[in-house]
């Protein structure tokens, strides 16, 4: 999943304005690009504070100091005061509340935290003071969370739809690859140990708990009702994270293809098909399932109009290979449009490869987040 820096796609829009007349340089690919910057939670003009909110929290301390989830907490505390306010979107006003919540512990605290950081402590003392004194003990229970929010009650947890962040979605067409094969890009991500193949697959099928398995450099959060099958997911990417400078952007993306242990004989044709194509089209491609392993759910993502990465597909599999389970993923993708292969080589392509396993540290990989959280 690559990550584009939004400050260098409006450099590059800036360029390929020249001659263009307004409306047609509103409708192009590059402006599209450019507004899916932020989070469908929070207006441009919240970007400022939140980020660095989100620098107090994790991006900003000492590479040793960061956990994840002191990160995944500061997201959660975001997107709980966008569900409580209504669903309205975050706005540049908004910090004045948070300021009051997180400021003096932040700014004026240096002996719990250093100076512009925030500890765990500091960010539960803050969300009780936002959103309530309950936020603490709520964030705790598994019943009263979920989505990426933190709810007070069962109840409103029960009562909550995923499908109100579609909202502000700009949510596009589904873009499969439609290049020839041998134009396309095949590559397959080094597969990832999972102690179980049951509880990975739970894990999975939960998908209200994606947002739990967050990295340093993205997370998934469901936008639709229901299990995987047709699943829409928001994913957000940040770039510039080794520099403690994140700059955030979003694409979508749709799991259009389903196959379990359920319908064996679907199965054995996906694997099959899958590493027929990485077999003829990729360079030097592994098989994304080895030959003698034993398939037990695979799926494909879709992307949407305005992905960071064009037109394409992921794919994630789950397999036994002599009795380890491991989980994968393999991507398809059609040669990007100029203004996304730019971004790509410039900040993208390393991220992606970490946030799906090729990484010496976890806290980038979604596929370790998975295999640590079914420990």
């Amino acid at each position: 999943m690559p990550v584009a820096p939004a400050r260098t796609a409006a450099a590059l829009l800036g360029s390929s304005a020249l001659g263009l007349a307004g409306g047609r340089l509103w409708r192009s690919a590059p402006v599209r690009f450019a507004r899916m910057s932020g989070s469908s939670v929070a207006a441009p003009d919240a970007a400022g504070w939140i980020t660095d909110f989100l620098n107090a929290a994790y991006y900003r301390r000492r590479p040793e100091l960061r956990e994840l989830d002191d990160l995944r907490l500061a997201l959660a505390v975001v997107t709980t005061r966008w569900h409580r306010g209504g669903h309205r979107r975050l706005r540049g006003p908004d910090v004045l509340a948070f300021h009051r919540a997180f400021g003096k512990d932040r700014f004026l605290d240096g002996a719990h935290s250093a100076r512009g950081t925030l500890d765990r402590a500091q960010l539960l003392a803050g969300a009780d003071s936002l959103l309530g004194p309950w936020f603490s003990a709520a964030c705790a229970d598994r019943a009263r969370t979920g989505w990426g929010i933190v709810f007070e009650t069962e109840a409103e947890r029960a009562a909550y739809d995923p499908q109100v962040r579609l909202a502000n979605a700009r949510l596009g067409a589904p873009t499969p690859g439609v290049a020839p094969g041998r134009e396309q890009t095949w590559h397959t991500y080094p597969p990832v140990d999972v102690p179980d193949a049951g509880r990975v697959i739970a894990a999975l099928t939960a998908v209200e708990r994606w947002p739990d398995y967050a990295t340093e450099i993205g997370r998934f959060t469901p936008v639709r009702a229901g299990g995987l099958a047709g699943q829409t997911f928001e994913v957000e990417v940040a770039a510039g994270v080794e520099a403690r400078m994140p700059v955030f952007t979003r694409g979508y993306v749709t799991i259009t293809r389903l196959v379990t242990g359920e319908t064996p004989d679907e199965l054995a044709a996906y694997a099959a098909e899958l590493n027929d194509g990485l077999a003829r089209y990729g360079r030097d491609e592994p098989p994304a399932i080895p030959d003698g392993a034993t398939p037990l759910v695979g799926f494909d993502l879709t992307t949407h109009e305005g992905h960071f990465m064009g037109r394409g597909n992921n794919r994630l599999v789950l397999y036994e290979e002599d009795g380890q389970a491991k989980v994968r993923a393999a991507g398809t993708w059609d040669p990007m449009p100029w203004h996304l292969q730019q971004v790509y080589d410039l900040a993208g392509r390393a991220a992606q490869h970490a946030f799906w396993g090729d990484s010496d540290d976890p806290r980038k990989s979604m596929l370790h987040q998975i295999a640590l959280a079914v420990r």
